[in-house]
């Protein structure tokens, strides 16, 4: 009932914000094509762009030659719920089986805990802070009368300030020197002018080691963890042709769930299969529940409309995990992801950030990877029997 109450305070307050807007400069397609920010190029590819995945996965399929096992880490949305994911990880180093991962991905929430999971295990106790300590408590900050002018009911100055804080000039140098290994750090954004989501490659924006990477970095984490309405929109300045514009990013769960292969890739099969390639051990962890529950629903407009987003978000979770584990035992590997359990008494709604529920959560993900419970297999399809034709 919280995450309902929760969910219907948000939208009602979304119809204050109706009227607000960002002010920007507008610009068409053949303008904005090719355009890159602050003058990097290669930095990014869209998931739906297979010859750019193919061109970034260089680096990755060089490491991949040279090791038994490719380790993959993708690391969900779920706003408040990345204690949780923030206590699986730090419990995984405690239970000393956490690998060093070749790729880690990120995406809303996610996207803030990535670079702590791709640094790892000296790292913990940043991550721990991130999410347990003070500042990630005043995330959602309310705005006052400029909500009529700005979209979005809260202000990413909290945001901002945690990202601040914890991603800095060092940060950026340790991501620029496993970048230069071959490991690969991806954040997820959606970019609403393309309806696109937008891959970044963190590591080579860290390898340029100056204060406009240092900005763009925390401008895309800030992006990602920007769930529409509920925090404004990143405007992300690029070069296009002839002028600057500036692109309007939200919350990469806008149009993935988590990231583990480009959109193609998913019905892909390796060519090498059995033979030179390696096996791919992927983990997700899911900063949510994804089973259904009961919950009465009221008649009222937000109740529906709020049932129906929690409803449609935990379909497109198992959707999401379903291909990506059948992508992964097509091409010789495997999947396991971790999820709040959905018998657990924890608010899951993404918007409680109270001290109390953080440290629950922070704990529930701890003590299951300590354990060896967190980690579970994706339920495999039944294959239908064949008809037989005969008996017609």
């Amino acid at each position: 009932m919280r995450t309902a109450r929760l969910l219907i305070i948000l939208l009602a307050s979304l119809t204050l914000a109706a009227c607000g807007s960002l002010p920007r400069n507008a610009f068409t397609a053949p303008e904005i094509t090719g355009a890159a920010p602050q003058g990097m190029t290669s930095i990014r590819f869209n998931a739906s762009d297979v010859g750019a995945s193919v061109r970034f996965a260089e680096a990755a399929r060089t490491r991949i030659n040279n090791q038994k096992a490719f380790d993959v880490l993708a690391i969900s949305g779920g706003g408040a719920n990345g204690a949780y994911g923030a206590g699986v990880i730090v419990g995984w180093t405690k239970a000393g089986k956490r690998p060093e991962f070749d790729i880690v991905t990120g995406v809303s929430t996610g996207a803030l805990t990535a670079p702590f999971a791709f640094l790892g295990p000296d790292w913990d106790k940043r991550l721990t802070q991130a999410y347990t300590g003070e500042a990630a408590g005043k995330i959602l900050s309310r705005r006052g009368l400029d909500i009529l002018f700005r979209p979005g009911f809260y202000n990413t100055e909290a945001l901002r300030a945690l990202v601040d804080k914890y991603v800095d000039p060092p940060l950026l140098y340790a991501i620029a020197i496993e970048h230069a290994k071959g490991r690969r750090l991806l954040i997820a954004t959606t970019n609403l002018d393309t309806e696109q989501t937008v891959i970044w490659d963190m590591g080579a924006i860290a390898s340029r080691g100056d204060a406009v990477s240092l900005k763009l970095f925390q401008d895309v984490l800030v992006a990602s963890a920007s769930i529409p309405g509920v925090f404004p929109p990143t405007l992300i300045e690029v070069e296009g042709k002839g002028r600057k514009l500036s692109e309007m990013h939200v919350d990469g769960g806008v149009t993935i769930p988590f990231f583990v292969a480009p959109e193609a890739l998913l019905l892909w099969t390796s060519p090498d299969h059995g033979g030179a390639a390696r096996p791919g051990n992927i983990r997700v962890i899911v900063n949510g529940k994804i089973g259904g529950g009961f919950s009465f629903t009221r008649g009222g407009t937000l109740s529906i409309i709020g049932r129906s987003w929690a409803t449609m978000s935990k379909a497109l979770m198992r959707t999401h995990l379903t291909a990506s584990a059948a992508f992964a035992r097509r091409n010789g590997g495997g999947l396991l992801y971790a999820a709040i359990p959905d018998d657990a008494e924890v608010d899951t709604s993404g918007l409680d950030f109270t001290a109390a529920n953080r440290e629950a959560l922070f704990k529930l993900g701890y003590d299951s990877a300590v354990s060896g419970t967190a980690w579970i297999a994706p339920e495999v399809p039944v294959e239908p029997p064949p008809i037989d034709h005969a008996s017609n």
